[in-house]
């Protein structure tokens, strides 16, 4: 097959360095052993990627999520956030029953320090002592 340019692909991916990353990133899963989606035709790992990014085989958005994905350290998970439970208040009715109070299941408590007591607990601190073995 025709040598694959640049510019094949530049109307995919309009910023060079963008495509730069995703035809490598691609050219990388390839060789972990992930499936082409072209014919190899004898190409390489990274023409074959900028063949497949010029045919339009794979999505360039799902490649750059992929990409994102692969370099994140700490993947964030959407879970709801728990609805704090405010305490209700009823109040009594017209036979005299007692006012109700509902308090939530989940206190938390906190220590808290002065920042008096974190000096005086930094400066009781003993430094490690040097051996001359190394």
């Amino acid at each position: 097959m025709a040598r694959v340019t640049v510019e094949d692909c530049v109307d995919k991916v309009e910023n060079r360095f963008e495509l730069v990353l995703l035809a490598s990133h691609r050219a990388r899963l390839i060789s972990q052993g992930a499936a082409i989606t072209i014919d190899r035709d004898n190409d390489k790992n990274p023409v074959v990627a900028l063949r497949e990014i010029a045919e339009e085989t794979l999505s360039p958005g799902d490649l750059k999520e992929d990409l994102i994905h692969s370099l994140q350290k700490h993947v964030e998970v959407d879970e709801p956030e728990a609805v704090a439970v405010v305490p209700q208040v009823t109040s009594g009715d017209s036979e005299g029953n007692e006012i109700a109070e509902i308090e939530a299941d989940d206190n938390v408590s906190f220590d808290s320090m002065s920042e008096e007591e974190l000096l005086a607990g930094i400066e009781g601190l003993v430094a490690p002592e040097k051996s001359d073995d190394y």
